[in-house]
């Protein structure tokens, strides 16, 4: 079983930057698609950013060209740099993961899967 643990949360003004990490532990797999999604209060959960086992990266248009999704395999580490952060970026943050072992699965963005994490908290100030 695979264990998802965020940091890095917090509250910045509007145009600051922040860096999520997303730790696994447990059983893992070579072939795991790791992703960021959050929700904010009131709304539906959104896809941010995922990071498959060869490293390919893909975004949802809204957070391209300011966050940065990568990964420290030797640590089994994730992380998500956010730079120019809007007030519309506040939400909940959480890691999640799919191990797919030899099946075919595409690591995108939107997809739903099937490990998370507790989520930590950004709050962007105006």
């Amino acid at each position: 079983q695979v264990r998802l643990a965020e940091s890095g949360g917090g509250s910045v003004e509007s145009g600051g930057s922040l860096r999520l990490s997303c730790t696994a532990s447990g059983d893992i797999q070579r072939s795991t698609c790791m992703q960021w999604f959050r929700q904010a209060p009131g709304k539906d959960r959104e896809g941010i950013a995922t990071i498959d086992s060869d490293g390919y990266t893909t975004y949802t248009d809204s957070v391209k060209g300011r966050f940065t999704i990568s990964k420290d395999n030797a640590k089994n580490t994730v992380f998500l740099q956010m730079n120019d952060l809007k007030p519309e970026d506040t939400a909940t943050y959480y890691c999640a993961a799919e191990q797919y072992g030899d099946r075919y699965f595409v690591c995108l963005w939107d997809r739903y899967l099937g490990i998370r994490g507790q989520g930590t908290l950004v709050t962007v100030q105006s």
